[in-house]
């Protein structure tokens, strides 16, 4: 092989990207770019620069001639959003550009913090001075200086303290107004602007200095217990010129050294201070300062110290001379008697009466300095000697007050009935123990018989000159006899040992009450009478019978004169067991009362032998309280249930069980009272102007029918509760008349006749439609579009809100402006739009938007630019001319109108049959009408159709396809189409053009040859051989004489074979999952262009070998989805058009890991000269480098933090150092330091900044004078 090298010279190339925009700021950015990798065979002389607004088409030249790779560019507007773009010039053009990304002009940080409040010092009457901290952010640059304002208590606007800018911080504000008060605050300033002000200040009132205090005067010492010390003094006499703003207390035990502050640091404002929490009987020393505003002044300390323990006083009592005397007060009158009290400690306060207990609505009031005994509504009993004691550590004290309640007498004392006749009665009594103040004058005396209430005059009262005293009362005296016999008697119970009888009162008491009665008994065979019992009731139960034996008994009742005549048992009664199942006689089934009022429950039973009772509620046993009780006796159960509430509600069943069976009843009992809250209210349906609401009934509906609920509403943006309806009688109501947007919350209570229940609340419900707004349409896009028109169309909304769409909104603007139009008037009810009356040539886009009744939605993402461009036809006569097992060669026309856009391309798309999808072919762009597709699946059937693309990047429609195609070795023997004329003798004349042209035909194409007399023809000067897949022209110009003879055109097939393997195949890379292969190109390609490439790989352990890619057209490779720690080998395969060639030799073995390189740099041996740069300008130092992982970056001068000072750039392949307005300071050596896992690397780059030179000092020793010369 022999190489040609050939040398194009053109313009150059556009500059390797890509066109980096850094520094980005308000006003300036940063451009950098590389030399372009054409050059087109010139050196680049220059480089423009130019830039547009986005919102603009046109650029704008920036600058027109630059050699340099790096440009600062300035004059921006801030937050306008630019597009950059670099041409490189040689001396044969201006080459291609290379554009930037989209760069918006703004700062890169933000304003900086508030600093922190002023502090104020040094004031005067005109003057003060102002320090501040630095604020905690600077904003991302650096504080510039300081914005001091003021603002007088008398004013309401702030004004600058500063004229220039402060970069100090500390300021002295002055021109200020002697006694005038006011308050600072102070902003930082950065390159992005003044940020937020302080907090300001208190306001400071300017007047001249001050001074602290004196001494305050007189302190002493006013109280002190075990615990505290109460202290007290007066203002200094000098306050130092200001106002004395408060006091503070120092103390210190007396053995101590060290003072301890006992009040706030602040002081307080009193002259007195109670000091607590001392040590009971320690020794303290105290002092106290006064504090103004310059300060805290000279101390006073105590005269002498002071021992923290209780202050003895005995106790003393002081009466009010009305104390001293006798205390009369009237009946149902208050007494208060108030005693002035002294003593340390404070005295134990004890009242008492000395001639009886004190009265129990006795009210004692206790203080330290006093006590108070308060009766209300006194009467002749409060009567009395009161004695008041007091008594504490130092001993006691007792005094005594005289009461006198005036009132009527108490009643008469051992009032006696001595003599008891029929007709009369003789009584006696003594004089009553309370005169009520004043003396007896006489008595009364009433009697009344004992079935009236009314007493007539003749009963003993005694009365005095208040009023009749009270009555003293005799036991009933009457004339009697003894009763009659009792009434029916009958047995109640009878058990193996007892017998239980009852009976009747007699019919007669005999004038005198029944105060018990006999019973007797009488065994059978035995003729004496025993009392076996005697009792009060109407029943007795008598005991210790013999079983089986009978017995007879009588009954006789006995008053106060005597017994009655014996009643006897009508049948003798024989002692023994009787059983009998539980019977339960309910009074009632249902049993109601009121919220609040006392249930009882009484239910009777019998049962032999004695049932036991259970109660259960609601399937639970029931529960006894201090409210709820059971009470159980031999024929009856009762529950009591006090304060009845709602709980009490429920199904009470009584359950009573013995030996013979068991029995239950079922007892309902009600609960009157208000209901409980409505249920689960649910919102049924929302409107814009309604919302309908339904809920549940209550629970508990209070005993009685619910009579109708009461709806009521508010706006969530208040706390006003509106009613809505008070007599709905159903579950559900329709709430109209509301706000649209308006959030709601709605409450329901239910009422009965007994009251309304509590409210239940609904969750927050917004007025509106039940649906939403629909989504953005789907699927937009231009189905067609000419120089005057494009017809739009779309899908409907994924989502439409809950409410069908009724139509639809249509904007359109051209791509290079930024405001979208209207199209269409009225709503669109179809999904699609034809827009007319555009431009030639102009790129719109367009966006939808749905609507229904709740509105319209989101618009769709804007569509795809279109030109407004008539579309050129679909290419035609699509026909195969060539078909391998791996290939089929594709042949067509041009199509026959193209509109006012060139045709610049073909697309060439197959699909896999039967159900496969379009894919392109072509990866590049195809200018001619035929196409080789390459890397198809031998036997598999595929379908092919051309597309054409024309200069307006408008796509035509597809052409018609080749229909079905199977993938193989077709052969087909060549074949020659030619004319009649050419298969007889062909006479031309001397001068004339001798032209044949021969349709030809063949699988695989055939190689066409023509030849004259035995030798092939040769294309000269004269003789030309056109041919063409299907046709061969064969033109001879200027025939001549030995022209003449026999013309043969031979076609013969291609001889091609399989191409040679690639070399070894090397890895240039690895990670935890993938390898990086590299390959040389085949030595022999088989006589037809390589295609592709086949990789394959296995695990060095396994022999089978897996296809890592079909066909790739790349001689490097990434192989997926390895193993992490697995050891792999791998081969590549050429690939042409006869088919897969031989593997290569196997690559080393490779373990799938990360790959660790020590980092490098990949620097020339010019960037590591010296760097030279004028005073003023900015430069910038990039430097490539590898290295794996990625090594981190570190760049550093001596003495100098380059983060502050440059602009440092760093990405995966290179760094970068910017640095603008160089001075003589930027000179020196730059390090830039690489590290990572396997090592680092360092490089010293050295730059010098030429500049002026530095200062000339001269000292002058003799006259200690500096001259300082400057050049």
């Amino acid at each position: 092989m022999i190489p040609v090298n050939v040398k194009v010279l053109d313009r150059p190339g556009p500059p390797d990207g890509p066109l980096e925009v850094k520094g980005v700021t308000a006003e300036k950015c940063y451009l950098h770019w590389n030399h372009p990798s054409h050059d087109g065979g010139a050196g680049i002389s220059h480089y423009i620069i130019e830039k547009r607004e986005t919102s603009r088409l046109s650029w704008t030249v920036v600058e027109p001639k630059i050699q340099a790779i790096s440009y600062k560019i300035t004059k921006l507007l801030p937050g306008n959003e630019y597009i950059f773009r670099v041409t490189a010039v040689n001396k044969y053009g201006v080459g291609e550009p290379l554009e930037s990304e989209a760069v918006v002009a703004r700062n890169p940080f933000t304003t900086p913090s508030a600093p922190s409040t002023p502090e104020v010092g040094a004031i005067t009457k005109d003057s003060m001075v102002l320090s501040w901290e630095r604020p905690n952010d600077n904003g991302g640059a650096e504080i510039e200086g300081y914005v001091l304002e003021k603002r007088d208590k008398d004013g309401i606007r702030w004004t600058k303290c500063n004229k220039k800018r402060l970069n100090d911080l500390r300021f002295r504000c002055t021109g200020l107004t002697e006694g005038h008060s006011y308050e600072f605050r102070v902003s930082a300033e950065n390159a992005a602007g003044v940020g937020k002000p302080s907090a300001p200040t208190p306001y400071i009132k300017a007047c001249d200095a001050t001074y602290p205090p004196g001494p305050p005067n007189n302190p002493k010492v006013t109280d002190h217990s075990s615990t505290t010390v109460s202290l007290s003094w007066s203002r200094p006499i000098y306050d130092g010129g200001a106002q004395i703003t408060g006091y503070i207390i120092e103390m210190k035990e007396a053995t101590d050294d060290e003072w301890i502050i006992c009040t706030p640091h602040t002081g307080i404002q009193a002259t007195n201070y109670t000091v607590k929490k001392l040590k009971e009987n320690a020794e303290y020393n105290f002092r106290i300062s006064a504090v103004n505003c310059e300060g805290v002044g000279e101390h006073v300390d105590l005269p002498c110290s002071v021992i923290a323990a209780e202050k003895l006083e005995a106790p003393e009592i002081e009466l009010d001379c009305d104390l001293r005397k006798m205390v009369n007060v009237r009946a149902s009158a208050t007494l208060r008697l108030f005693v002035t009290t002294r003593g340390k400690p404070e005295p134990e306060v004890r009242w008492s009466k000395a001639d009886g207990t004190l009265n129990e609505r006795a009210q004692i009031e206790v203080t330290s300095s006093y006590t108070m005994l308060v009766i209300e509504n006194v009467d002749r009993f409060d009567t009395g000697k009161y004695v008041l004691t007091l008594e504490n550590l130092s001993g006691s004290k007792s005094a005594f007050i005289n009461v006198r309640v005036l009132d009527s007498p108490s009643a008469p004392t051992n009032l006696e009935v001595k003599d008891v006749k029929r007709n009369s009665v003789s009584l006696s009594w003594e004089p009553p123990l309370i005169d009520g103040g004043a003396k007896i004058s006489h008595y009364i005396v009433e009697k009344r018989e004992q079935k009236r209430m009314a007493f007539t005059s003749v009963c003993t009262n005694s009365v005095n000159e208040l009023g009749v005293g009270l009555p003293a009362s005799t036991d009933q005296v009457k004339v009697s006899e003894p009763p009659l016999p009792p009434g029916k008697i009958v047995v109640v119970d009878i058990t193996r040992h007892a017998v239980t009888l009852s009976w009747e009162k007699p019919d007669h008491d005999g004038g005198s009450k029944i105060t018990n009665y006999i019973v007797e008994m009488q065994p059978k065979g035995d003729d004496k009478w025993t009392m076996c019992s005697e009792v009060k009731a109407l029943e007795a139960t008598i005991d210790g019978l013999t079983t089986g034996e009978e017995y007879s008994f009588r009954v006789t009742a006995v008053n106060d004169k005597g017994r009655s005549d014996a009643k006897p048992l009508a049948t003798p009664v024989v002692v023994r067991d009787i059983t009998m199942e539980p019977i339960i006689n309910l009074l009632f089934t249902t049993y109601s009362v009121k919220a609040g009022d006392d249930l009882k429950i009484d239910v009777p039973f019998r049962g032999r032998p004695q049932p036991e009772v259970c109660w259960k509620k609601d399937g639970h046993m029931l529960k006894q309280t201090t409210r709820v009780n059971v009470l159980n006796s031999k024929t009856s159960s009762k529950i009591v249930i006090k304060d009845a509430t709602k709980e009490d509600v429920g199904k009470y069943v009584i359950t009573l069980t013995n030996s013979v069976g068991t029995k239950s009843a079922e007892i309902s009992v009600i609960i009157l009272d208000k209901p409980g809250p409505p249920s689960n209210i649910k919102v049924d349906e929302v409107s814009a102007d309604f919302i309908s609401l339904s809920w549940d009934p209550p629970t508990y509906d209070g005993g009685c029918q619910i009579n109708n609920y009461v709806v009521e509403k508010r706006d969530t943006t208040t706390t006003t509760w509106q009613i809505v309806s008070a007599t709905v009688a159903r579950t559900s109501i329709k709430v109209s008349r509301l706000t649209q947007g308006t959030e709601y919350q709605f409450r329901i209570a239910a009422e009965n006749r007994y009251g309304k229940s509590p409210a239940i609340d609904s969750a927050p419900v917004v007025a509106q439609y039940p649906f939403e707004p629909p989504g953005p349409p789907t699927k937009l896009h231009v189905v067609h579009a000419t120089k005057t028109g494009m017809l739009v169309v779309w899908g409907k909304p994924a989502s439409d809100g809950g409410s069908p769409v009724i139509g639809y909104h249509i904007e359109s603007k051209d791509q290079s402006s930024i405001l979208w139009t209207k199209v269409n008037r009225g709503l669109v009810t179809e999904n699609q739009f034809k827009m007319t009356g555009m431009e030639e040539g102009l790129l719109y886009q367009f966006r939808v938007y749905a609507e229904n009744i709740a509105g319209i939605g989101p618009c769709t993402r804007a569509s795809d630019p279109v030109a407004a461009r008539d579309p050129c036809e679909a290419p035609h006569n699509l026909r195969v001319t060539n078909i391998t097992r791996n290939s089929v060669s594709l042949y067509w026309e041009r199509p026959e109108y193209v509109g006012s856009a060139k045709i610049t391309g073909y697309i060439v798309e197959r699909q896999e049959l039967p159900n496969g999808r379009w894919l392109k072919c072509n990866f590049t762009n195809i200018q001619d009408t035929y196409f080789d597709v390459t890397g198809l699946t031998e036997d598999v059937r595929y379908d092919f159709r051309v597309i054409a693309k024309n200069s307006a990047e408008q796509l035509s429609a597809p052409s018609e396809s080749t229909g079905p195609v199977t993938v193989k070795d077709d052969v087909d023997p060549p074949t020659i189409i030619l004319e009649d004329k050419f298969r007889q003798l062909v006479v031309i004349k001397a001068g004339e053009i001798i032209r044949v042209d021969a349709e030809i035909t063949g699988r695989p194409l055939p190689v066409v040859s023509w030849s004259k007399d035995g030798k092939e023809i040769e294309a000269k000067a004269r003789c030309e051989i056109t041919s063409t897949n299907f046709t061969t022209t064969l033109i001879v110009k200027d025939a001549i004489r030995r022209d003449s003879g026999q013309y043969v055109l031979t076609l013969a097939e291609d001889p091609q074979f399989l191409p040679s393997p690639p070399a070894k195949p090397r890895i240039i890379d690895s990670t935890k999952t993938t390898v990086t292969l590299s390959w040389n190109k085949p030595l022999f390609d088989g006589g037809a262009p390589v295609t592709g490439y086949r990789v394959e790989y296995r695990r060095t352990l396994d022999d089978e070998w897996i296809v890592g890619v079909q066909n790739t057209k790349n001689t490097e490779f990434t192989v997926v989805g390895l193993s992490p720690g697995a050891e792999y080998v791998f081969v590549v395969k050429s690939i042409n058009k006869i088919g897969v060639s031989e593997p290569s030799p196997e690559s080393d073995k490779q373990v799938a890991k990360e790959r660790e390189e020590e980092p490098t740099f990949d620097v020339s041996n010019e960037m590591r000269k010296t760097l030279i740069v004028k005073d003023g300008s900015s430069f910038t130092m990039k430097v490539p480098f590898k290295g794996k992982p990625i090594p981190s970056v570190t760049w550093a001068k001596a003495d100098v933090d380059l983060r502050v000072r440059a602009v440092i750039d760093t990405t995966d392949t290179f760094t970068s150092i910017t640095l603008e307005k160089a001075t003589r300071n930027d000179s020196g050596k730059y390090t830039v330091t690489l590290s990572n896992v396997a090592g680092t690397s360092s490089l010293t780059l050295t730059v010098r900044v030429l500049d002026s030179p530095g200062q000339y000092i001269f000292f002058l020793q003799k006259n200690q004078v500096h001259h300082q010369n400057w050049v």
